[in-house]
């Protein structure tokens, strides 16, 4: 694990790889520990980062925890490490903020794949605003080695970085979040997520051209640790399209594919 400074705060991240950048951002439970497996199956061909937001794991707990201050810790560590165009891969409050800094800096961002994204503020259990970060952890992955990075992790976060990002939610939807983004993203979603319900039918009809939706079936908030080899072969898959290329030319495994009734 490396650490830089940024404003004097410590942020924590890890890299492995070589080739173009991946940047991994995490949910609201949890660190940049439980995307090791997908760092791995990724760096094979790309150079994955991930760190800790402002708040969560090992990084800074210093209260600037509003989606915007988020997003210019990005900002601020990819200027740091001299990482020019790079994709992202957000889960959550990570796919918040990395929708939210490609809408900021589109030059910046090639594509995103956004994890369990709520498309509406009210997508978002209320459970966050009243349950710690360790009970949300055990109660959506209970006690396995898969989960043990999720759990750990938990127990460091701030509760404030949980409500600050939580507070400017409907004020970035007003501000029309999703429908001024132009870059590719990929959404993903699982069935049985608990957090962030998946979109509806009326949204997923609404996606734009350069917007697709994948839902796993068995998938939870964490589908990544669900199914790790379907998550990773779809994520390669997407990172693999040309730059600028939708995601909708996407040829679907059968096993991913969900009838919407």
């Amino acid at each position: 694990m490396s650490a830089i400074l940024i404003e004097q705060d410590i942020i924590h991240y890890e890299v492995l790889g070589r080739g173009r950048p991946i940047l991994f951002l995490h949910s609201w439970v949890g660190s940049w520990r439980y995307w090791i497996p997908m760092m791995q199956a990724a760096s094979v061909g790309y150079r994955a980062y991930a760190l800790d937001l402002y708040g969560f794991g090992d990084s800074a707990k210093n209260r600037q925890y509003s989606l915007a201050a988020q997003a210019g810790l990005i900002e601020a560590f990819l200027e740091k490490l001299g990482i020019g165009r790079v994709a992202i891969v957000g889960h959550g409050l990570g796919a918040l903020v990395g929708l939210l800094f490609a809408l900021r800096h589109p030059g910046v961002v090639d594509r995103v794949m956004a994890v369990g994204f709520p498309l509406d503020e009210n997508m978002i259990s209320g459970r966050l605003r009243n349950t710690s970060p360790v009970d949300l952890a055990e109660g959506m992955l209970g006690k396995t080695p898969l989960s043990e990075p999720v759990t750990t992790d938990a127990a460091k976060t701030d509760p404030a970085a949980i409500l600050g990002s939580l507070s400017d939610v409907v004020l970035q939807y007003a501000g029309g979040l999703w429908a001024k983004l132009n870059t590719a993203c990929l959404l993903v979603h699982g069935s049985r997520d608990s957090l962030v319900q998946p979109p509806r039918l009326d949204q997923i009809e609404k996606l734009p051209e350069h917007a697709h939706l994948i839902q796993f079936e068995e998938g939870g908030h964490f589908v990544m640790l669900d199914d790790s080899s379907k998550f990773n072969r779809l994520m390669n898959d997407f990172l693999s399209l040309p730059s600028g290329e939708s995601p909708q030319q996407l040829q679907l495994k059968e096993e991913w594919k969900r009838r919407v009734r």
